[in-house]
């Protein structure tokens, strides 16, 4: 469907090839997706025996999507891939930036993005868990808000080696395209609910899932909100398949709650008798 062989690029780079958002983004969903299939076959696991809910941070959205048949997978790979390179065209290399805010909390992050914007994008992307949240928008105002983090006694920030500024008002070109392309290729029925990224609740409704993930792409990933969202709808077991990324921003904002993060073939063995 891409007319690419990401596998290689996934195996034997370059690197630099394989971190375009054009590429990263299938990369990332296809390597999750790789061991839920493992899992499935192998494991004997069914989702929809196992699973009440699913969620995916930014791109991981799509492949939670595609985990409960909302899309297949070529269509799920086609879909990133135009994402990947609508969200790098929106804005000219250089032009945006994004910073995480470690010791930050959404509060803290927010004024520190008033204070900094000056006219400018400067607004919240990513609200991660308790202590880190990412700022995303025009590069000076970025660079505002990293001079300014101690004024607004946060311990940090760090520039993202990130090719654009995602999730915030500069990638309004992107969100067109986006709109355009699951027009085309809208979702299909969800096998499980999704808890969305822009409204940190649960959605079942196609028509809805369509509408939130143009939203999503100029929008805020409320992942420490969803975290405790989906912990008050009764989860206490969350699994996070091929990263060991948003797993632990889970338990640092859903508390008292069981994470697995599965990406090594022991590991899915493990989950597989566990289950």
């Amino acid at each position: 469907m891409l007319g690419q062989n990401l596998s290689r690029i996934m195996r034997e780079g370059p690197d630099e090839e394989l971190m375009l958002t054009e590429n990263a983004q299938p990369a990332i969903m296809a390597n999750a997706i790789a061991v839920l299939r493992v899992l499935e076959r192998e494991g004997g696991v069914t989702l929809t025996e196992k699973c009440d809910f699913v969620a995916g941070h930014s791109l991981g959205e799509y492949t939670a999507l595609c985990a409960v048949g909302a899309f297949s997978l070529a269509d799920t790979a086609r879909l990133l891939k135009l994402r990947g390179q609508s969200m790098q065209a929106a804005v000219p290399v250089g032009q945006g930036a994004m910073t995480a805010l470690l010791g930050a909390d959404i509060e803290k992050a927010t004024a520190l993005a008033e204070a900094a914007a000056e006219g400018q994008v400067c607004s919240v992307a990513n609200d991660n868990d308790p202590g880190q949240v990412v700022l995303s928008g025009h590069r000076e105002a970025i660079e505002r808000a990293i001079g300014l983090v101690k004024e607004h006694g946060i311990k940090r920030g760090v520039m993202l080696p990130v090719s654009a500024p995602f999730h915030c008002a500069l990638m309004a070109p992107a969100a067109d395209a986006m709109a355009a392309a699951l027009g085309a290729t809208p979702p299909a029925p969800l096998r499980l609910p999704l808890f969305a990224n822009v409204t940190a609740a649960m959605v079942t409704d196609p028509a809805d899932v369509q509408r939130l993930l143009v939203e999503q792409v100029t929008g805020r990933v409320r992942w420490r909100e969803s975290a405790v969202a989906m912990h008050e709808a009764g989860v206490a077991h969350f699994v996070e398949l091929g990263g060991k990324v948003v797993g632990p921003m889970i338990k640092r904002s859903a508390g008292d709650v069981e994470v697995t993060s599965v990406t090594m073939m022991d590991e899915i063995e493990a989950l597989a008798k566990a289950l």
